[in-house]
């Protein structure tokens, strides 16, 4: 298939909010060590998401300079370092609830990626421009590693014997985790490089802008390490006010993996859903189910190693209900995006999936 897109390399506008309440939130981290008073709290939560919006701001800066596809993925590693390290950090503080923090935050993230993030894309695109259209096969690649990756960590470890209950044993755990981690290798060496053309649609087209110098890119590399630095202590500070907050109104625990994973997919998703408004679907779908990919075939390799290394146990197979919603959400967003164009019936139907989503972890 000829390709007949002009990718775009825009240039960003300089933001110094973006360095400055970075370097805030660090200060505001250090303060709160010595300072816990509820106010402060809600001060160190705002810290939190001026982080990781800088974030959004460097890790843009970086794509723009090195360019699509490869600037796609930059927002999704980035969201991956933060959730392995709020995860990791979260099973060393001990506590029985932590062996299933891993599985509910990356479950939590894949449904707000698959219903939330990609049905909102869907709705806002489809209102501004009716149809909108992208690459079926570049889709259809990721769609197929997702299910995949999604059955063998979340569904299949409620039906093994070797051990009781929704845990894989050590050798079934090493061996899911090298074979999660090779399918998603193989999925970026496809989309970056032996079917690259699959992810750039060819209905899309961009005005060439002047690309970032080095020096920007380089300054903005440093900075979204400090902003991802900032959002992993802040979060990490806040999880036990978080925790105590979701016990006192009684939700269930399951709520904070969906805070926790709403907090960290907010760069992507702001991005994923800019990229939507300015008629670049492609772009948005390479966001968001790069995003999901990412939070399963990398999170889950890396947490089950700190679990053989430490001895911690791990849960990662979910329950019968949300075994349910999430198959259903799979089929549903396979038909959605069966064909190389979207609706807003499309974008409707995920979104109501999404709130039912969200209505069976607070009324179970």
């Amino acid at each position: 298939m000829e390709m007949n897109a002009t990718i775009a390399v825009a240039k960003p506008a300089s933001h110094r909010w973006t360095i400055v309440l970075p370097l805030i939130a660090w200060v505001v981290f250090i303060i709160g060590h010595f300072i816990y008073w509820t106010p402060f709290l809600i001060l160190s939560a705002a810290a939190l998401i001026a982080s990781v919006l800088s974030a959004v701001h460097h890790a843009e800066v970086i794509a723009h300079r090195i360019g699509e596809p490869f600037g796609a993925l930059v927002l999704a590693l980035a969201v991956t370092v933060i959730e392995v390290s709020l995860i990791v950090s979260l099973m060393f503080a001990g506590g029985h609830d932590t062996t299933v923090l891993a599985r509910d935050t990356v479950f939590a993230a894949v449904m707000i990626i698959l219903n939330g993030m990609v049905g909102l894309c869907i709705l806002i695109g489809a209102i501004k421009f009716k149809k909108q259209s992208f690459s079926l096969q570049g889709i259809s690649s990721a769609l197929t590693v997702l299910v995949a990756i999604s059955v063998l960590t979340l569904i299949l470890p409620n039906y093994t014997t070797s051990i009781p209950g929704p845990f894989y044993n050590k050798e079934q755990l090493i061996f899911v985790a090298i074979v999660t981690l090779i399918l998603y290798v193989a999925f970026l060496f496809v989309q970056n490089i032996w079917h690259k053309p699959d992810f750039v649609s060819a209905d899309e087209v961009y005005d060439k802008e002047e690309k970032p110098s080095v020096r920007e890119a380089v300054i903005s590399g440093g900075m979204l390490m400090v902003c991802l630095g900032a959002v992993v202590m802040l979060a990490e500070s806040l999880a036990p006010a978080l925790e105590s907050w979701i016990e006192s109104i009684g939700a269930p625990i399951s709520l904070a993996g969906v805070i926790i994973a709403t907090v960290i997919l907010l760069p992507e998703g702001f991005s994923a859903i800019r990229s939507a408004k300015n008629n670049q679907l492609q772009k948005s779908f390479n966001l968001s189910l790069g995003s999901a990919l990412a939070s399963i075939g990398l999170t889950i390799p890396t947490v089950a190693l700190v679990s053989i290394l430490t001895g911690m146990p791990l849960t990662l197979g979910i329950g019968v209900e949300s075994t349910v919603l999430f198959l259903l959400s799979l089929l549903v967003i396979i038909l959605s995006l069966s064909t190389s164009k979207t609706t807003i019936l499309h974008g409707i139907v995920l979104l109501v999936l999404f709130s039912v989503y969200l209505f069976t972890i607070i009324f179970p």
